[in-house]
């Protein structure tokens, strides 16, 4: 008895194309269910809906007397269900593609089972009132979601064979060193919002037991240590005569580090001002995706080659004259 998965591959084949749609509908869901969670935390709106799955105690929606933090959670929480869509859609043309590609199917059920932990752990944010320390997991799950999602992306691109290096050792392992100390930028990051203003809920919501300025002072450090690492990455390729996709990967990478080192300055010392936060999470999530697309350019699966058409008869007959 077939599967309902195997009965779809059965009938459709997804064009390359497609499936490399499928995949980034899921990256950019992902993208966008991070700056909305932000949102959430950003308006006041975190305990909107004050329990979990359901809305309240009595509805699984957003009543009236919730008001738009209500509106604004539970609109959030709706958005789980668009991402699951897309991760959906990426699991269902991963498993109808010809030849089947295994590892594709495994990286979008992956996806899967991430949302599908995350939002439990969305739950026991709520549960717990907000807690900074289940706040800070939520977010790092999301991020957890981004990279598989980006894995995914890149290997639509890719063939299934071993990987081949396009630059030298010592120039790839600076890249996965520049994504180790990126992810630990992002978590020192989770301790400035711990310890900071924004609590989600205009109620009494714990906070980190850190100095906010301090969080951010290390924070910042980390900042400047990518920063510098993505500079000398960057001409480290040119040194290295670098495939030119590479080194544009390179130099969007430090422009998204622009940005968002600018945002991050200007926000410290304006009072960390809502829409520049959002704006923010939203390079966060930028520069994530950056680092992990340069790091994984470095090397490349070659598509396999594409079969020869079978000479037509009549051109048989021809060359055998």
């Amino acid at each position: 008895m077939l599967t309902p998965l195997a009965f779809i591959a059965q009938r459709w084949t997804p064009s390359p194309r497609t499936l490399r749609r499928a995949a980034l509908s899921a990256v950019v869901m992902t993208v966008v269910i991070i700056v909305t969670g932000g949102a959430v935390r950003l308006t006041g709106s975190g305990l909107g809906c004050d329990t979990w799955p359901k809305c309240t105690d009595d509805s699984l929606f957003a009543t009236p007397e919730q008001g738009v933090h209500g509106a604004i959670e539970f609109g959030n929480r709706m958005l789980t269900y668009v991402l699951s869509a897309a991760v959906g859609w990426a699991i269902v043309a991963a498993r109808s593609t010809k030849p089947w590609r295994r590892g594709l199917t495994r990286l979008g059920w992956a996806q899967f089972w991430i949302v599908a932990s995350n939002a439990v752990i969305g739950g026991v944010t709520v549960w717990m009132g907000l807690n900074p320390w289940t706040v800070a997991g939520h977010f790092v799950a999301a991020n957890a979601l981004l990279t598989v999602a980006v894995i995914t992306w890149v290997r639509t691109g890719e063939g299934d064979s071993a990987p081949r290096p396009r630059v030298p050792g010592p120039v790839r392992r600076a890249g996965w060193a520049l994504v180790a100390v990126s992810g630990v930028l992002i978590l020192a990051g989770t301790g400035v919002t711990g310890s900071g203003r924004h609590a989600g809920d205009s109620s009494d919501v714990p906070r980190m037991p850190f100095d906010y300025a301090t969080a951010a002072q290390v924070h910042a450090a980390f900042a400047w240590i990518v920063c510098a690492g993505a500079v000398a990455l960057f001409l480290a390729l040119r040194v290295v005569d670098a495939p030119d996709d590479v080194r544009a990967r390179a130099r969007d990478l430090l422009v998204v580090l622009l940005f968002q080192g600018g945002i991050g300055y200007v926000q410290y010392f304006t009072g960390v001002p809502e829409i520049l936060v959002g704006a923010h999470m939203l390079g966060s999530a930028l520069l994530w995706i950056a680092v992990l697309r340069l790091a994984l350019g470095m090397r490349e699966r070659p598509l396999p080659a594409a079969p020869e058409p079978a000479p037509r008869t009549g051109d048989t007959a021809l060359t055998a004259a």
